[in-house]
């Protein structure tokens, strides 16, 4: 969420050759896949988005993303928490070994979210006022050369590797940018207001947008480049926020910070979502490594919703000791560590996902939002602080 002020990647042979290479790398989840006829990608292909890589497992889009394995491009990388500071204009860098802040990296004007890119090489910090990218070598940790691009609240990138999509929040604008060179290609007028979070649909021929300052939803054709669908939500005043599809592909859930909950939303239908409380302030949505469960941040009471998608339910609920304002993050490499942002309390926390307990609470600079773990399992990314498949 704004503030109060409101304001790569051609595909190359390399890249495929190297995509296939972890995909060969990757096991099923389930031994049972053996027993049902195999899934045929080239089928896949043939309904889903030109270019895409082919799912993994039907049943699972997070089949790319168990417990530390890593894509040949990310393998070596050191492992760090990368933080933007909405206020202070800077990257807080931490090592989450020693739960130390490492190094603080200056920046452009109101850093927003730290994300990915689609080959998975370059760290891109969203500088939303400062109308720039700031380029991050993870490999390295240095950061590059300012990329001016207007307005750039959030980042995402499509499946098939070939656009970045900028959430120019302020300009009511879905803007498709060369995912190598951020070169404009097209700018898709948005009728909502505070175009802000996003995610994909299976088959990638479709995503979904949340508008937090109009409380609306927009269905957006990923290769037409035009919104095919909007609607109201159905509670006055919603502020919808993070958006995650199911392992499955069936649902799309929104955290809604006024609902207090999630909207749970029938993606290809687009009909009338149903609303699950879960805490107020609900925030950011983040999918566990065996992809059973989904972590929800409560920033507005200091807690975390756990979800089960095999029990269909809410099963948890952790409570930060001292309360906080648990905003944006990602899940540990491993699996075993949550790391959120604290929006209001200048300083980010880490929680054990087995048990829920508070490891560490780190200070950082003022106004931590949209924090990355990096590097992370996948194939590749296609955005926010870390949407991996």
């Amino acid at each position: 969420m704004h503030p109060t002020t409101i304001g790569r990647l051609l595909i190359t042979g390399a890249a495929l050759a190297a995509l296939a290479a972890c995909s060969s790398a990757i096991p099923h989840k389930d031994e049972a896949l053996a027993s049902r006829a195999p899934f045929n990608p080239e089928q896949q292909q043939e309904t889903g988005l030109r270019g895409m890589p082919p799912v993994l497992d039907p049943k699972d889009l997070y089949a790319a993303d168990r417990p530390n394995q890593f894509s040949p491009t990310v393998k070596d990388f050191p492992s760090r928490v990368y933080v933007p500071n909405t206020n202070s204009d800077t990257v807080s860098v931490i090592d989450p070994k020693t739960y130390k802040v490492i190094e603080t990296i200056p920046v452009g004007r109101q850093p927003q979210h730290v994300v990915p890119s689609w080959d998975l090489k370059t760290l891109w910090v969203n500088n939303d006022l400062g109308n720039s990218l700031t380029p991050i070598d993870p490999r390295t940790g240095e950061a590059g050369k300012p990329v001016a691009v207007h307005d750039p609240y959030n980042l995402y990138f499509t499946p098939d590797g070939k656009y970045a999509v900028v959430m120019a929040s302020d300009d009511r604008q879905l803007v498709f940018r060369d995912a190598h060179t951020m070169k404009m290609v097209k700018a898709v007028p948005a009728s909502c207001h505070g175009v802000n979070h996003a995610d994909f649909s299976m088959d990638g021929r479709y995503f979904i947008v949340s508008c937090e300052f109009s409380g609306e939803l927009l269905k957006v054709d990923t290769e037409k480049m035009a919104v095919t669908g909007q609607q109201k939500l159905p509670l006055n005043g919603a502020m919808p926020q993070d958006v995650k599809i199911s392992p499955d592909g069936k649902k799309f859930y929104i955290a809604d910070m006024m609902a207090d909950g999630l909207w749970v939303l029938d993606g290809d239908s687009f009909s009338k979502p149903s609303l699950l409380p879960t805490g107020k302030g609900a925030h950011g949505l983040y999918i566990s490594r065996d992809s059973r469960e989904m972590y929800i941040s409560n920033r507005g009471e200091g807690t975390i919703s756990v979800f089960d998608f095999t029990k269909n339910r809410l099963t948890k609920k952790w409570r930060l000791p001292n309360g906080g304002s648990p905003d944006m993050g990602g899940v540990s490499a491993d699996g075993k560590v949550l790391w959120l942002s604290g929006r209001y309390n200048s300083e980010v926390y880490a929680i054990d996902t087995a048990t829920g307990a508070q490891l560490a609470r780190i200070r950082v600079g003022s106004g931590p939002h949209g924090l990355a773990v990096y590097p992370q399992p996948g194939r590749y990314s296609l955005g926010h602080t870390g949407i991996f498949r």
